[in-house]
């Protein structure tokens, strides 16, 4: 080792006076690295939008954005400057130790090898960037950390740019990709299939009169879409569907009578996205009896613990919605529980809701593995279920799944089937999906709507207490069965209407009047709403010609737009009622259907609808903020923020 360092110190006293030029060309390639390093073509991000959750990516992004700011890439690249400086005057020959041969070094006019496995990486020419500078220009892409750009005025894609010096190489594009930790949740669609349908087409009046569908109360679809949003990704569009969404949020509609089911309320105003058209609002307020009054409850938790439930997002977060439920629920109730994975089993006997000790204590127990006997599950939970009834109690198996069911009867149709057989015992089926990646969202509605049951969506313990907690009445407790809506316009006046949403729940017009066809179900204090797009005879918004030969409209009455029917059951009645309502066109809109016209806009601009003409993302955010009234649990605030960040992604 001493004779190494002997070895250095002679070659550095014996290495000759520096040259003039060769001092020059280091100092000018010094400069040009340092020129180079100093800003990047985009503005910096800034921190507020970052995700919080990415606790050790802040800590890089703390670290790099102190690295790539100006005082300190001005002391790190001057040192850079000073060392490049002496490597190229001094000779590298001179500075080799004995019995190694080193690769030279980089200079000016010979650019380094690249680096081996013997021999360390190249130092930076103006010509070559070093590996590890294209290292950290890719990473500081790919987590979108700009350093401050300054322009004299932006260009014209509104984009901040740094003047660069005469000859400087351009820094690395960043790319405009969410951070690595959300990167794999644009993927998350792959494997998840949603029921869905073409959005409703516009109908002429004259040849096609009469609309008929089965109301809908799920909400599955606005959890879905707010979860994509929250990972950064606009939904696709089958996961939008647009009456789940304006069914999420509760509305101010008036209470029914004592002695009625429930009401119905219409309004009529101008369309926000075309003033040529109206739009009609269709909505149903269920009564809402006391607590006191219900009857006792019998439900059994039918679980999904297979390999696919282990996320803490999905068995984990079950766990917590279902305890959350549990004080809701009222001593004389009773619980069971159903687990399947491989085969299903009985977690926990029939117990009463009291007991709230030992439902924990089961609910605790559980753990993912296996493949999924969903179609096992189903048989034991309804076997149980059976046990259970009594005479004046109300029997309910509420599945909690990412809705994958591989094994037994995967079949959508046998499902479905089997399942619209058993409600005819009076235990209905309701399901709440967990868990993206795996979501299963086609047979979870299947499921739902053929047991008699609805369909929910928990991506959040707030979502959990939405739906378990603040709406349990409206989801164990039906009060109406088979709920069907038809409307009949009026081609005086309505020449074309389109219904927007509810493409799932289409019904034929004979369906209507046939008791044996299966509807939706109200529970108590549940609202529907429903909206129609119309357009009148003469107005320039007419997308269709009038006929040659059609035929004249007869038996209408002068000024109405339409007449509005409703039937149902009561439930455990083979017999249905109809209730029949005028629409006169001077009903007056008010704030709850504004918004609700606000969120059927936000439906349509996240499916790429083509009715929205210019209408866009701020006018959808600035009718919401200016209807959002009462908003006791935070929802239309909720609903305005994730339309600023819809507004964001689809602008990137």
């Amino acid at each position: 080792m001493t004779d190494d360092l002997d070895a250095l110190r002679r070659g550095l006293h014996a290495a000759p006076a520096p040259e003039a030029e060769a001092r020059d060309r280091a100092m000018r390639l010094a400069m040009v690295n340092f020129d180079r390093l100093q800003g990047s073509t985009d503005p910096a991000r800034s921190s507020e939008d970052r995700p919080t959750e990415a606790g050790s990516l802040n800590g890089v992004r703390r670290m790099i954005g102190y690295l790539t700011s100006r005082p300190a890439l001005a002391l790190t690249t001057s040192a850079a400057a000073l060392l490049i400086g002496v490597a190229v005057i001094l000779p590298v020959t001179d500075l080799r130790l004995p019995g190694r041969s080193e690769p030279p070094m980089a200079t000016a006019d010979a650019p380094a090898p690249m680096a081996t496995a013997d021999a360390p990486a190249p130092m930076a020419t103006a010509d070559a960037p070093a590996p590890m500078e294209e290292a950290v220009a890719e990473a500081t892409a790919d987590l979108a950390l700009d350093a401050p750009a300054v322009a004299a005025a932006p260009p014209a894609d509104g984009r901040l740019r740094m003047a660069l010096p005469e000859g400087a190489m351009p820094a690395v594009e960043p790319m405009a990709a969410p951070l690595p930790d959300l990167a794999q949740a644009q993927r998350i669609d792959a494997s998840e299939a949603y029921a869905n349908a073409a959005p409703n087409p516009v109908k002429v009046t004259a040849e096609e009169p009469v609309s008929t569908f089965s109301i809908d109360v799920d909400t599955a679809s606005w959890a879905v879409i707010r979860s994509s949003l929250n990972f950064g990704v606009l939904p696709l569009p089958e996961q939008v569907r647009i009456e789940e969404m304006v069914n999420y949020f509760p509305y101010a509609y008036p209470a029914p009578t004592p002695e009625a089911a429930f009401s119905t309320t219409v309004a009529v105003m101008q369309t926000p996205w075309n003033p040529g058209t109206r739009l009609v609002t269709i909505g149903i307020q269920g009564a809402l009896p006391a607590v006191a009054d219900r009857p006792p409850l019998n439900l059994v938790f039918l679980i999904d613990t297979s390999g696919s439930m282990e996320d803490a997002n999905k068995l984990g977060l079950l766990k917590q919605s279902l305890a959350m439920m549990l004080p809701e629920l009222r001593p004389e109730d009773q619980v069971a529980i159903v687990a399947y994975a491989g085969s299903a089993g009985e977690v926990l006997p029939p117990t009463p809701a009291g007991d709230r000790a030992t439902i924990l204590a089961a609910l605790d127990r559980l753990s993912a593995g296996g493949s999924t006997a969903g179609a096992e599950g189903l048989e034991l939970a309804y076997q149980i279920a059976e046990t259970m009834a009594s005479d004046g109690e109300v029997s309910r198996i509420l599945l909690a799944t990412d809705g994958d069911f591989n094994v037994g009867i995967s079949d959508p149709a046998a499902l479905t089937n089997y399942v619209a057989k058993k409600r005819e015992t009076g235990t209905y089926l309701s399901v709440l999906g967990f868990g993206r990646g795996n979501l299963d969202d086609a047979v979870m509605q299947a499921l739902a709507q053929n047991g008699n049951g609805h369909a929910a969506y928990i991506d959040t313990l707030s979502e959990a207490r939405k739906v378990l907690v603040d709406q349990l009445t409206g989801s164990l407790f039906p009060i109406a069965d088979d709920v069907k809506i038809q409307v009949e316009w009026n081609p005086a006046t309505v020449a074309e209407y389109r219904l927007i949403g509810y493409e799932t729940r289409a019904l034929r017009r004979e369906d209507f009047n046939n008791d044996r066809v299966d509807a939706g179900e109200i529970g108590a204090g549940t609202q529907v709403t429903a909206i129609y797009e119309v357009t009148a005879p003469g107005s320039e918004s007419l997308l269709n010609d009038p006929l040659r030969y059609g035929a004249a409209a007869t038996g209408t009455t002068e000024g109405e737009l339409g007449f509005l029917r409703l039937r149902w059951k009561a439930p455990g009645i083979e017999s249905s009622t109809l209730i029949e309502t005028p629409i006169t066109g001077a009903e007056a809109a008010t704030e709850e259907t504004r918004f609700a016209a606000a969120i059927a806009g936000f439906g349509q601009l996240l499916q790429g609808s083509v009715y929205l003409g210019d209408w866009g993302w701020d006018d959808a955010i600035a009718l919401a903020v200016a209807a959002r009234g009462e908003d006791a649990y935070g929802y239309r605030n909720e609903a305005v923020t994730l339309m600023r960040l819809a507004a964001s992604v689809a602008r990137q």
